[in-house]
Formats: C-alpha cells, sequence, structure tokens
C-alpha cells in the first residue's frame, strides 16, 4: 500500500482543484532550515502560493504589537505599569472596579476585563473611548487583573496608547518600530506594504473557495479600515489615540511565512537577528515570561475552542499544559514552546519556538473549514500537521 506524506497529499489536493495555501517555514537563530509550500495564494488566477507571500496572519499579529511596545517601553515612552488612562488622555475603567487601573501589562496579558461582547472593529469616524464605555465590554464579575479572558479589544486599547505617546498613527509606527528595521515587506491592513506585496497576497477563502478578505488580485483595498457610517474613508481625519482599532492590531499584520520565520528568530536570538538588535534580552525575557497559567478557575481557556490557551505571557502563548482542561499539546510531543497561534477568516496559523533547542516553526493553512478538530489537541487537523 503506497504511504501518503501530508505534504504529498497537500500537493495531491492542490492539483485537484481544492482550495487553500499551506505553508510551512522551519528556522533556527542562523536561517531558515527548511521550507514547504503548496495550494493556490489566489485560486481564480491558479496562482500557486510561496513562503514569500503575505498573509493576513490573524492573532499572531498581537505578539508583533507587544515587540513593539517594549521598543517603546526601552525607550522610555510607555511603562507596562502605569495606568493608561493617563496616556490615553480618557479614564479607562471598569463600571464594576473603578478603583482599580488598567495597565499594559494587563491588557496584553488579557488580564484587564475586557471582553468581545462589543465589536473590536471600531469604524472610522468613531472613537475607542465610546466603545470601552459599553458595559458589555467588560467582564462584570472579574476586575483588573483577577481573571483570563482572552479579548481581541484589548490591543486595539494598546495601539490608541501607542498612537498617543508618539503622535504617530499605528500601521506606520510599527513600520518604524519593527517592520523596517527587520527589512520586512510587511504591514498592517496594507498601506505600508510595498507594490510587490500587495501583488503576491495570499487570498482568504471559505472551504467552498469563496473569498473571504484580501481578494485584491494586485490592487490595493480601496479603503484599508472600516469605513465610516456614510461610507466615505478619509484617513485624514485620523487623530492619534482616538480609535486604535483602525488598522486591526489585533489580527491585521500582512507578512509572509519565511519574514514571520524572522520574528521567531529575533526571540530565538534575545532580541537580535542578523545582525539588527531591535529589543534587549531582558525586553525579550519580559514578553516570554508566563504571566498566567490556568488552575482550573482563573481564567477561559479559549472562547470559541476551550483548551487551547492555559498559560500565557505578554501577547505569547506558552504550551503545552498537563493541567485538566487544558489540551493544547498542538506538536504532540509534550516539548515547551512559546509563540502564538492565528484563527480568522478560514485560516490557521502559528508561530512556536523551541527554546531549549534553539528551533522553531512559522506556518498558515487557509480554507480550513469550521469546527475541523484535531486528534491529539484542541487545535484543528490542519494546525496539528504543519506543526510537526
Amino acid at each position: 500500500m503506497m504511504r501518503v506524506t501530508v505534504l504529498g497529499l497537500t500537493l495531491l489536493l492542490a492539483a485537484c482543484g481544492a482550495p487553500g495555501a499551506r505553508v510551512r517555514v522551519a528556522f533556527d537563530a542562523a536561517g531558515v532550515t527548511e521550507v514547504r509550500a503548496s495550494g493556490y495564494a489566489d485560486r481564480s488566477a491558479r496562482r500557486q502560493v510561496t513562503a514569500d507571500d503575505p498573509v493576513r496572519i490573524a492573532s499572531i499579529s498581537k505578539l508583533v504589537v507587544a515587540i513593539g511596545v517594549m521598543r517603546l517601553v526601552e525607550a522610555g515612552r510607555l511603562d507596562l505599569d502605569a495606568d493608561v488612562s493617563g496616556m490615553l488622555g480618557w479614564p479607562l475603567r471598569h463600571p464594576n472596579f473603578p478603583d482599580r487601573p488598567v495597565t499594559l501589562r494587563l491588557l496584553l496579558s488579557h488580564r484587564a476585563g475586557l471582553t468581545d461582547a462589543v465589536d473590536y472593529a471600531v469604524p472610522l469616524g468613531e472613537t475607542l473611548a465610546s466603545r470601552v464605555r459599553d458595559p458589555r465590554a467588560w467582564d462584570a464579575a472579574h476586575g483588573p487583573g483577577d481573571f483570563f479572558r482572552y479579548a481581541n479589544l484589548n490591543f486595539p486599547v494598546v495601539a490608541s496608547v501607542m498612537e498617543r505617546a508618539t503622535g504617530e498613527r499605528f500601521d506606520r509606527l510599527m513600520q518604524r518600530l519593527v517592520l523596517a528595521p527587520l527589512k520586512l515587506d510587511a504591514c498592517f491592513n496594507w498601506p505600508t506594504c510595498g507594490d510587490a506585496a500587495v501583488a503576491r497576497a495570499v487570498e482568504l477563502d471559505d472551504r467552498a473557495g469563496k473569498p473571504l478578505r484580501d481578494d485584491l488580485h494586485g490592487r490595493r483595498p480601496d479603503c484599508p479600515v472600516v469605513p465610516a457610517a456614510d461610507g466615505s474613508c478619509d484617513l485624514a481625519t485620523w487623530r492619534a489615540g482616538e480609535n486604535g482599532a483602525l488598522f486591526s492590531p489585533q489580527g491585521g499584520l500582512r507578512i509572509s511565512a519565511r519574514d514571520l520565520a524572522t520574528i521567531g528568530r529575533l526571540l530565538l536570538g534575545g532580541g537580535a537577528v542578523d545582525g539588527v538588535r531591535l529589543l534587549t534580552p531582558a525586553s525579550v525575557e519580559a514578553l516570554l515570561a508566563e504571566r498566567w497559567a490556568y488552575d482550573g478557575g482563573n481564567g477561559v481557556t479559549g472562547e470559541s475552542t476551550p483548551g487551547t490557551i492555559c498559560g500565557y505571557g505578554l501577547a505569547v502563548q506558552r504550551l503545552p499544559s498537563r493541567r485538566a482542561g487544558c489540551r493544547d499539546d498542538l506538536f504532540g510531543d509534550g516539548v515547551p514552546r512559546v509563540g502564538h497561534s492565528g484563527d480568522a477568516y478560514g485560516l490557521r496559523s502559528g508561530l512556536w519556538i523551541n527554546r531549549a533547542r534553539g528551533r522553531g516553526v512559522a506556518y498558515f493553512v487557509t480554507a480550513v473549514p469550521d469546527g475541523e478538530t484535531g486528534r491529539r489537541s484542541a487545535y484543528s487537523l490542519s494546525e496539528e500537521r504543519l506543526a510537526r
């Protein structure tokens, strides 16, 4: 009986016209060690995906944002433990715990008390302050510091703080702080990416092949943010810190798997990669150190997929955990890893490093059906295959 490898199977699916792209880049501190790519970046054009094609990488964006935060902390522009209200210029307070300050450390580790019960995509012309004044934005039973609840809304707040600290628009600020120094043709919501990157965009499709995001065909989107209520998209109306959600800090990073591997190598290198020192080793340790560990009652291990998050740092997941209620051994080998996963619009993604062995992997797969289950963890079967 012929043995079909996972890579062989993905190539066979691509040849048969099945939707979806699959890219996996393995790396160590010195560089990329292996690349696998199959399927279509643009199915209608039958353009094959490569490891250099940028994709909306989903929640791994949060880890990259945290790197930008730490650069500002090192520069003395931000303080992880200061009340962010002072920087925002308006009070950010849990309505049931108004005496407790909300800090960047709590926001980055999903312990600020915010939830995703309100829409975290705030349109142009609206303010983040009005969104978080809605009582539904807060976990009524748990105050800042009490409880872990993964919430995308934390990161528009973080982005607003970054803008107020610098006076720079979030997407441009991330270009200056992280992406340009590392020579990555990556961007948040496309404006700061080059034309070549836009031309290579990976389309996100559902399982039937219907485009969900970035159906660009080499053309920049007409509006890179959620338009105003009247449909207008005048970015000249931007004001620093009013709406940190505009450029999707929680999930809108477009980056290739090869460039994502550079981020992994930066972490493996203690803040330096390819001769560029971006962070001090102490800042990297601050990111990766565990700030929350599930004990059976102190948090939610996954809003949509319970059991996937049982240890967390500053925008960094830690796995696996051997605690009851946790099914986060994505790799199936019990070996500790840090990084982040992503899940949005049919895409599943991962950036994981094994610090003890000095190795890592960056991957993504598109057109994953809703509800796909893995065999050894709470992650999808597609993720389990690419992880190993």
